[in-house]
């Protein structure tokens, strides 16, 4: 069984200080950085919206949204 509780805690004061800044939903720090955001919902029906947002050669201020919508097959 996943997460064992005797293994659960070994480690966190190493780990969580990684986790805390490379976990984040846009990481920037130099040279290592978020590039990629990718946003799925899928409603009730089926219905997919699918949205990513990629940064363009490297810069920060540069991005390119793109967004698919379809339905899911039964």
């Amino acid at each position: 069984q996943l997460p064992d509780p005797a293994i659960e805690d070994q480690g966190k004061d190493y780990i969580r200080p990684i986790l805390n800044k490379y976990a984040a939903v846009c990481v920037r720090c130099p040279g290592y950085g978020t590039r990629t955001n990718t946003v799925i919902l899928v409603d009730s029906e089926g219905r997919v919206t699918f949205t990513e947002r990629n940064m363009i050669d490297a810069d920060v201020n540069q991005w390119k949204t793109s967004t698919y919508e379809f339905k899911l097959h039964t």
